[in-house]
C-alpha cells in the first residue's frame, strides 16, 4: 500500500493545497483538477502521517454518491479517467490513477452545508451546554446519537486553512450569502442528506450527519447552484453501523471519530497545533495502529455503500 501526502505535478499550476486535496489549473479554462491525496486532518489540523489509498477511497465513494444524486441537484463532476483529461495530465496517470477528479470550475459559496439527522459531535457539545444546536433550540431531553424527529441544516462558516471553520446559526448565513441562495442551499441540502440517509440504511449504515459544499456556474444569464467538491465520503460524513445502535452514548464509527478520540486519549487538544515531546511538527504523528484502524474503517463503510 502507497502513501500519496502531496501530489508531484511538474508544469502543471497548483491553485491551492487543502486539507486532503490538491487543486490544480488545467488549459481547459472552465475546468479544474482535483487530486485526492492520503493527508487526514483532524481538528482542523493536519496530521503528519497520513492513510494509505486513503485519496482512493475518498475518490470512489464521492463517484458513487455524485452518481446516485445527480438527480437531487447537478455537480462538478466531468470525469475521473484519466485518459479523458487534457493531454498535460494523462503523464502523470500512475500517480494520479483512482485518486484525480476533472470538475468544472465553480464560484465557491462560504458556506460548509452540514445536515445533521442525529444528535452527535459538536452539535451534542452545545446541546449540553444550551439546549440548542446551531442556536437553533432543541427539545429537552435528547440523549447523546438520538435521531432527531427531523433533519435539520446546521451550516457553519467556510474557513482558510489553518483557520477553524465556525458553528453559525441559520440567520447567520443568510445573512453572509443572501437568503434566496440560503434557502435554496438548504433545501438542496437537506433533500440529499434524506436520500443519501434512506440509501445508507438498506446497506447497514446510519448516515448521523454530514457536510456539503455548494458552488455556482454561469448558466446563459443566470448563475446555477451546482454540488461542488467530495460528496458523503467518510472525512465529511459521520457514519454508524445500523447493527447494535443505541443511543445514550457515542456510538462505533467508520469515519474519523476514531482518529480523534485517540488524538485526545494522548492528549491532543483543539487549538494545539504540535504534540508533547515525541510528537513533531504541526499536527502530530499518528501511531501505526490507529493508521491501520482508519483505513480499516474507511474500506469497510466503501464496501458495504458501493457492493
Amino acid at each position: 500500500m502507497s502513501t500519496l501526502i502531496n501530489s508531484d505535478l511538474p508544469g502543471l499550476t497548483l491553485i491551492s493545497r487543502g486539507k486532503v486535496r490538491d487543486i490544480y489549473s488545467t488549459s481547459s479554462p472552465d475546468h479544474l483538477l482535483f487530486v485526492a491525496s492520503d493527508r487526514i486532518s483532524a481538528y482542523d489540523v493536519i496530521l503528519q502521517n497520513g492513510i494509505p489509498d486513503k485519496g482512493k477511497l475518498l475518490t470512489q465513494i464521492s463517484l458513487f454518491w455524485f452518481h446516485k444524486l445527480e438527480h437531487v441537484i447537478p455537480n462538478h463532476f466531468v470525469t475521473a479517467n484519466i485518459d479523458e483529461m487534457p493531454e498535460e495530465i494523462r503523464k502523470y496517470k500512475d500517480q494520479l490513477d483512482g485518486r484525480a477528479m476533472l470538475v468544472r470550475k465553480a464560484e465557491v459559496v462560504p458556506l460548509e452545508a452540514i445536515v445533521r439527522g442525529y444528535l452527535a459531535g459538536s452539535a451534542w457539545s452545545e446541546y449540553k451546554k444550551s439546549g440548542t444546536v446551531h442556536g437553533i433550540s432543541m427539545p429537552e431531553g435528547l440523549v447523546e446519537g438520538q435521531k432527531l424527529s427531523e433533519s435539520i441544516f446546521t451550516p457553519s462558516t467556510k474557513a482558510e486553512q489553518g483557520a477553524h471553520d465556525e458553528n453559525i446559526s441559520p440567520e447567520q448565513a443568510a445573512k453572509l450569502v443572501g437568503q434566496e441562495l440560503y434557502d435554496q442551499i438548504s433545501t438542496a441540502a437537506l433533500k440529499l442528506y434524506t436520500t443519501a440517509a434512506d440509501y445508507a440504511l438498506t446497506r447497514g449504515l446510519i448516515l448521523a450527519d454530514t457536510k456539503f459544499e455548494f458552488g455556482l456556474v454561469t448558466h446563459g444569464v443566470e448563475k446555477k447552484l451546482i454540488l461542488i467538491d467530495e460528496l458523503l465520503t467518510m472525512d465529511s460524513s459521520r457514519y454508524w453501523p445500523l447493527n447494535g445502535y443505541k443511543p445514550g452514548g457515542a456510538q462505533p464509527s467508520f469515519d474519523k471519530q476514531y482518529l480523534r478520540d485517540w488524538l485526545v486519549s494522548v492528549g491532543f487538544r483543539k487549538g494545539l497545533e504540535s504534540g508533547p515531546p515525541g510528537k513533531e511538527g504541526e499536527g502530530w504523528i499518528i501511531d501505526e495502529e490507529i493508521v491501520q484502524g482508519t483505513r480499516q474503517r474507511y474500506a469497510e463503510a466503501v464496501e458495504l455503500l458501493t457492493n
